[in-house]
């Protein structure tokens, strides 16, 4: 028998495909058009939400019993909040430039819709060990679509991947730029993470007519 049952897999794996934060739930948007201008913003944000939301879904998870309930989005807007300061610290001491760039938007999380949501919608009514599957699971999925777009966006709009030139020389015109090949300035800008989120999306309900809303 394995580690997860099926039920366990899915909390996992739905968020990831058929029932994506981003792309199906249409949740934390605003990040996504923030900080995915460059890959390594895109990946640090992603892991900085997968540490909030996992472990913030098994400190609430844990209160559920206790928690009052008129009080209970204020306990939950302070378990994220401290978890937030962590993940500021740790990015101040290891990585300090990229918190600078980071700074705004790493204390965003605390109002998250994807976050909230799932605290609210699942952790509050689930024990410590399914709440944390499905913290990772919705995690995930907002953290690959992060990546997905920032890979884009700054491939296409910087042709480089994690601040390193992989198309060329623009301004030696060598590499890809030999051959005329321009950067692509539009992609640097928020609007262009609507762009690339809605191809996806495109993507996805091209693949899983299922997701397809009725008229």
């Amino acid at each position: 028998m394995g580690l997860l049952s099926k039920k366990d897999a899915n909390l996992i794996l739905d968020p990831l495909a058929d029932n994506n934060p981003i792309t199906i739930q249409v949740l934390g948007i605003c990040s996504a058009l923030a900080i995915t201008a460059e890959l390594k913003a895109s990946v640090v944000m992603a892991l900085s939400v997968l540490f909030v939301l996992g472990v913030g879904n098994v400190v609430i998870s844990l209160m559920r019993n206790i928690i009052p309930s008129k009080i209970r989005i204020i306990v939950q807007l302070i378990v994220v909040a401290t978890l937030v300061i962590v993940v500021d610290q740790v990015l101040k001491a290891f990585a300090y430039e990229l918190s600078k760039t980071l700074a705004v938007f790493v204390g965003l999380i605390i109002t998250n819709c994807i976050i909230m949501g799932r605290f609210e919608a699942f952790a509050l009514g689930n024990g410590p060990w399914k709440s944390f599957l499905d913290g990772i699971g919705n995690a995930l999925g907002y953290g690959v679509i992060l990546i997905i777009v920032g890979f884009f966006r700054e491939l296409l709009g910087s042709g480089t991947l994690f601040g390193i030139p992989v198309l060329g020389d623009p301004i030696a015109k060598t590499g890809l730029y030999a051959t005329g090949y321009e950067n692509n300035g539009f992609m640097i800008i928020p609007p262009a993470a609507l762009i690339v989120v809605g191809i996806i999306i495109w993507v996805q309900r091209s693949r899983n007519k299922a997701l397809i809303e009725e008229a």
